[in-house]
C-alpha cells in the first residue's frame, strides 16, 4: 500500500510521470496477477494488461476497489470468449514478479510458496476461490467484495470462510494431521 502518499503518486502517474506510474504498478501489479491466476490461470498475464489500460481516479481503497472491478470484468469478457473459442492452456514456465533488491533466494521460495497457494485456492469451488482472492489476495474489503460479485456481504463471509476451511482440511490432510479450530 502506497498510503498517504496514494492521492499525489495517482495524480502525477495520470499526468504522465513515469515513476509515479512505476510505483502504483509495483504495489498492484502481483495482487493483480494473484487474483487473475486463481480465476483464469491461462490468460492472467493478458488480462492483467487490458486491466491497467483502464486505470486512473479516486482515491487509494476506491482504486484498488477498481482495479478489481475491471479485473473482474476482464475476467468475464474472458469467459464469455472462450466459450465461444475454447482455448488450451500453455504451462506457466515463467512468472513476472517485482525484482528484489536485497535476497533472490528468499524471494524464490516465497513465489514458489505463492505459487502454491494460488494453484491451491484455484481448487476450491469458483465462488469460494474469487471470495478468498478478492478477500485475502487482492485486501478488498466484504463490501466492495460483495459488490464486484453481485451478491450480500452476508455471502461474502460464507464463501470466504467455507474456502479457508476447505483449504485448511486440505492442508490438514496433506500434512497427515486434522485441521483444528483455534479457539
Amino acid at each position: 500500500m502506497i498510503g498517504p502518499t496514494f492521492a499525489a503518486v495517482l495524480a502525477a502517474a495520470a499526468g504522465g510521470d513515469e515513476d509515479a506510474f512505476g510505483r502504483l504498478w509495483y504495489d498492484l501489479q502481483p495482487r493483480l496477477l494473484r487474483y487473475f491466476r486463481v480465476v483464469a490461470p491461462g490468460a492472467a498475464e493478458d488480462l492483467a494488461s487490458e486491466t491497467w489500460l483502464r486505470i486512473f481516479q479516486g482515491n487509494e481503497p476506491a482504486f484498488h476497489a477498481w482495479v478489481f472491478t475491471i479485473a473482474r470484468h476482464q475476467i468475464l469478457d474472458w469467459r464469455r470468449r472462450a466459450a465461444r473459442k475454447p482455448t488450451q492452456d500453455l504451462p506457466v514456465t515463467g512468472l513476472a514478479e517485482p525484482l528484489a533488491p536485497d535476497d533472490p533466494a528468499a524471494d524464490a521460495v516465497e513465489g514458489a510458496s505463492t505459487r502454491a497457494a494460488l494453484a491451491l485456492i484455484a481448487t476450491l469451488p469458483a465462488d469460494q476461490a474469487e471470495a478468498i482472492a478478492l478477500r485475502v489476495v487482492a485486501g478488498l474489503k466484504v463490501n466492495r467484495v460483495a459488490e464486484l460479485m453481485g451478491k450480500r456481504p452476508g455471502t461474502v463471509r460464507v464463501l470466504t470462510h467455507r474456502g479457508l476451511r476447505r483449504l485448511a482440511a486440505r492442508l490438514g490432510a496433506d500434512s497427515g494431521t486434522h485441521a483444528r479450530r483455534v479457539v
